[in-house]
């Protein structure tokens, strides 16, 4: 009864945290005119994927590299298909075009490219370095590229939407880095507490330390992301709340699989299961995720939805390899079968219509 309890508790801390931290980053954006998108990318998008470097690490030091690994593959499963799904149920998501045409065909090539140093069963500190040292240069283009962003249009429509929030007097700084700050402290205070006790039942279930990484620990870790999305979704923040999916998936890619491989003693070792099935799960959602950002540049109500499902899908199949209910893994093959096409059928519609209406 108290493990639920400490559930209940971090959930609680979580969405307190969510609010705080999205409060700031606008005002902070606004300040610094920086578009809201380049914050959701970059500092909401770290500062909600810390909870993913602090297990990874813990994990890869522990020896438990598996669920190193695990929750990282995860966690960027899980952003895609539940937090954007979820996010674009309660409200239709708006697609920048800087996504489109830089973050996520960079989200696909890194995750292709770690696929590639996972084919010699390691992550060492050679490879590690270098996602490390793309963090870095990613983290100064993003930035810099806003700064300079010079579009009329753009800057016009920046100042009528934080005309009340450009004025950037110190005191104001200083409280919304204190509001950044303190979002951030309780995002990874109440990620923490949700984690250990989910571990607690994932363990007296008796699932492996890989399906804990992929599941129970992804999906908790990735809370910071799922509070922080929602709640700038409901606040009309569109652009921050895509912005802070596809900036956490490269961070989870970059510094966490980076840093863990570059400190962690021996680096982080990659089993078949993770080689043969969820590595492959991984490179798909990140490759899914263009042509949906891509028609139309925003993903409607039943788009989320179906991402949803997707994940239902992908969770039951993994539980049910895991625990060897082959009766239940063709099931869910089937139900995947099945509805595939139905959704390739409605997508290919979208377009059309997306093409029509463009016509007009």
């Amino acid at each position: 009864m108290l493990i639920w309890l400490w559930l209940a508790v971090g959930l609680a801390v979580l969405t307190a945290g969510a609010e705080l931290l999205v409060r700031g980053a606008v005002g902070l954006a606004a300040a610094m005119r920086i578009s809201p998108l380049v914050i959701g990318l970059t500092i909401v998008a770290f500062g909600t994927s810390a909870p993913e470097l602090v297990v990874s690490l813990r994990s890869a030091f522990a020896g438990q590299g598996e669920l190193a690994l695990g929750n990282v593959i995860g966690s960027n499963v899980f952003n895609v298909l539940v937090i954007l799904g979820l996010s674009a149920v309660i409200v239709p998501l708006r697609v920048d075009r800087q996504l489109v045409r830089f973050d996520v065909p960079l989200m696909i090539a890194l995750s292709i490219a770690v696929y590639a140093m996972c084919l010699d069963g390691r992550i060492g500190r050679l490879e590690g370095g270098l996602l490390a040292a793309g963090l870095v240069a990613y983290t100064a283009w993003s930035i810099r590229k806003s700064r300079q962003e010079n579009d009329p249009a753009v800057l016009g429509e920046f100042a009528a939407e934080y005309a009340e929030k450009t004025v950037s007097t110190p005191g104001r700084l200083v409280l919304q880095l204190a509001m950044v700050a303190g979002g951030l402290a309780l995002l990874v205070a109440g990620g923490e507490l949700f984690i250990q006790s989910a571990i607690g039942l994932a363990r007296a279930w008796g699932f492996s330390k890989l399906v804990i990484g992929l599941t129970i620990v992804a999906a908790g870790t990735s809370l910071p992301e799922v509070a922080t999305s929602v709640v700038a979704a409901l606040k009309g923040e569109r652009d921050l709340a895509v912005g802070n999916v596809v900036g956490s998936n490269l961070f989870n890619l970059m510094c966490v699989l980076g840093f863990t491989g570059l400190l962690a003693p021996g680096g982080i070792p990659v089993g078949e299961a993770a080689l043969s099935r969820d590595l492959p799960v991984m490179v798909l959602v990140a490759l899914v995720c263009l042509p949906l950002f891509l028609i139309g540049r925003s993903i409607d109500r039943w788009e989320g939805a179906v991402l949803l499902g997707c994940y239902a899908l992908y969770t039951a199949w993994r539980i049910f390899l895991e625990q060897g209910r082959a009766d239940a893994v063709a099931a869910v093959g089937t139900i995947a079968w099945v509805l595939g096409p139905l959704a390739l059928l409605a997508y290919g519609w979208s377009v059309v219509r997306h093409w029509r209406q463009r016509e007009e």
